[in-house]
């Protein structure tokens, strides 16, 4: 046996190969949620999202866009807020999200953050985006940058999304799209259809499995209850 004495051997489990190999698979569409970052009335990100919605529609997705205009800031509101409540009922819906932001000022924009804040990490005890998927896009004004999509990426990951391997970013996005609001053909738009494609791919693949794909050996030992209350201890 390896020599790992710090291991409890009562949590540890060897790796259930069947289960993750050949999971019971749903038969409904993949149900991805969309997000953009910009209230402009010709917003480039709201456009890429619809485009990125066509295309999932086409792969064989359901799929829903949340629109930000009148959610207030975080904390300057009730979790009750009519927008929030909107917000967290399609996280808890999807399957998957796609995120799409404007750079601006070499971030995300507050709208995309805003939104991200009233996702919580937990919520009366469900955790309501740790295994789910997202693709992460952005739009710049300007020469191609990367700066949102890798600001996104540090945020799926806190909050426990499998954020898949591709991306996209698109710069002068105004000259990308034509008067109808349409993408038009360049390589821009075939990186989004890259994007949706194995989003979906993705999904599909972990979407019966996330409950074992996340199963932990340390929560496995200490109970939600236990570390619920371990981290939220009044400091001394």
């Amino acid at each position: 046996m390896p020599d790992t004495p710090n291991l409890d051997e009562r949590h540890v489990q060897p790796i259930d190969t069947d289960r993750l190999l050949s999971p019971e698979r749903a038969t409904h569409a993949p149900r991805i949620l969309l997000l953009y970052g910009s209230l402009r009335e010709r917003s480039f990100s709201r456009l890429m999202t619809e485009e990125a919605t066509r295309i999932l529609t086409r792969f064989g997705a359901e799929t829903r866009t949340y629109s930000p205009s009148g959610l207030p800031l975080p904390d300057d509101a009730d979790a009750d807020h009519p927008k929030v409540q909107e917000l967290r009922d399609l996280v808890a819906w999807s399957e998957g999200m796609v995120w799409c932001s404007p750079e601006r000022h070499g971030a995300m924009t507050g709208i995309m953050k805003t939104q991200i804040d009233w996702i919580p990490l937990s919520l009366g005890g469900v955790r309501p985006t740790q295994g789910k998927t997202l693709a992460v896009m952005q739009v710049s004004g300007g020469s191609q940058s990367f700066n949102a999509v890798n600001q996104l990426r540090i945020l799926g990951r806190w909050m426990r999304l499998m954020t898949i391997p591709n991306q996209s970013s698109t710069p002068e996005a105004f000259l990308e799209f034509d008067e109808a609001g349409r993408m038009k053909p360049s390589p821009f738009y075939d990186r989004v259809v890259n994007v949706m494609e194995e989003l979906m791919k993705f999904t599909i693949l972990t979407r019966d499995n996330k409950a074992y794909l996340l199963d932990r050996y340390s929560e496995r030992k200490e109970s939600a209850a236990d570390l619920s209350k371990r981290v939220n201890q009044k400091a001394i």
